[in-house]
């Protein structure tokens, strides 16, 4: 069957919500997100993605308002202006934006584009991407890295991970202090690497996979250590700063553990959080990632000219995008409309030669003249509406589009009427009017 669709979008993320809405949204992993999504009437297409500061959705639906409907409860119980819903358009621009590091904390960050790509492998696994995800997020992923080779969006990028070590210096002297790790993640390895290359004695990795830890504690040019997480008490207790990634679904540290840490900065860059709020004290500092802003917008400040190239650049893939959607579009509604009216023309055809041959034989050139009249006739009946539906995609008007596709797709030809061709594609004189055109 000939698909088609609309995409729409939502995102919760930190531009406009705090972490305790973010934590919030979505539900699970992604991959039990897109099958969800993916399970709702009108849907064919889903995709998500979930970071420590955003949680994003997206769907193809039938059109705009089916989408809409299928995301409305996505994020129930967030404040209305905390989330950002998303159309077609809006929805493709937005994930190059994500992409190129545009829409992260970190302004040209590096760590969205893997995300970005983890995301959209799980999303695959869950069945969610077809053809128009995979054009959208193929494209995306490409911006993104031509962002990072053809602009210095992301000199002296500063990670999630290296921000947190940004702010733990403005608390505390990291020279000879020993620091604390919790989680061996891509987050995790890149605060211990900021923590050596900030001067700090020691560093302790602590992960629930001992293994892990031993690795990103092995690579680092200061005395590391390597312990499982249940060390993390002691770990914080030994520590004068502590960042904390693990992933974990609820917090690892709280009051009790850190009640005997002495003077310490507690950095938690986990989603769902590390760190119990409550454990802050007089002694204990307890930074999220909702601190972190005032880091990040010196970041900002310096990279904005490099951010306008990248919008640019923006600008110029999205209407690449668009255009291959609309040709695209407009060719399956064509080649579904010719698909028709071939069968249609071919039955009608044998008919009449069928009769024609009961009145006396005809000759080759006979026949030739009738098929030549039935393509003609075809082609001149068509000739307008295939004109319109081109302009109606030039235009954007996707209702015209998805009418075109209800009404000549051939699963929607009459019943008992047997395909003379592969319904998988148009006929071998379908593709040649197409591409004469």
């Amino acid at each position: 069957m000939t698909e088609a669709g609309v995409i729409r979008g939502i995102s919760v993320s930190h531009s406009n919500a705090d972490i305790d809405e973010i934590e919030s949204v979505g539900g699970g992993p992604v991959r039990e997100v897109v099958s969800d999504l993916l399970g709702r009437d009108g849907v064919s297409e889903a995709f998500a993605i979930r970071t420590c500061n955003r949680v994003e959705a997206y769907v193809v639906a039938n059109d705009a308002s089916t989408g809409g409907r299928v995301l409305e409860d996505f994020a129930p119980e967030i404040r209305d202006d905390a989330v950002v819903h998303l159309d077609h358009e809006a929805a493709l621009r937005h994930l190059m934006r994500v992409a190129a590091g545009l829409e992260s904390l970190v302004l040209g960050e590096d760590q969205i584009l893997g995300q970005l790509k983890r995301s959209v492998a799980e999303s695959r696994r869950a069945g969610g991407v077809g053809s128009m995800l995979d054009d959208v997020l193929t494209k995306a992923i490409h911006v993104g890295e031509r962002a990072r080779t053809e602009t210095a969006i992301n000199e002296g990028s500063l990670s999630l991970g290296s921000a947190a070590v940004d702010l733990a210096a403005r608390e505390t002297d990291l020279a000879g202090a020993t620091a604390a790790v919790l989680g061996a993640g891509e987050m995790g390895t890149l605060a211990a690497r900021a923590l050596a290359d900030g001067g700090v004695e020691k560093v302790v990795v602590a992960n629930r996979t001992v293994p892990h830890a031993t690795h990103v504690a092995a690579e680092l040019d200061v005395p590391a250590e390597a312990v499982g997480l249940d060390d993390a008490p002691e770990a914080a207790r030994e520590a004068d700063v502590l960042i904390a990634a693990t992933g974990a679904d609820g917090p690892v540290l709280g009051a009790a553990e850190l009640a005997a840490a002495g003077e310490t900065v507690c950095i938690d860059l986990g989603q769902p959080r590390d760190i119990n709020p409550a454990a802050a004290t007089d002694d204990v500092a307890v930074h999220d990632l909702d601190d972190l802003e005032a880091v990040t917008a010196e970041t900002r400040a310096y990279r904005r000219a490099e951010a306008q190239e990248v919008e640019a650049m923006i600008d110029a893939e999205l209407d690449r995008l668009l255009a291959s959607f609309k040709r695209k579009r407009a060719d399956e509604a064509i080649s579904a409309m010719y698909e028709g009216a071939e069968r249609t023309k071919e039955r009608e055809l044998e008919r009449a030669l069928t009769k024609l041959e009961a009145q006396g034989e005809l000759t080759d050139e006979q026949r030739d003249t009738v098929r030549a009249l039935a393509d003609a006739l075809v082609g001149q009946l068509l000739a307008a509406p295939t004109k319109s539906l081109r302009e109606a995609a030039l235009e954007d008007d996707w209702d015209t589009i998805h009418t075109a596709m209800r009404l000549f797709d051939p699963q929607f030809d009459a019943v008992g009427v047997e395909p003379s061709e592969d319904a998988s594609g148009p006929p071998e004189r379908v593709r040649e009017r197409l591409s004469d055109d």
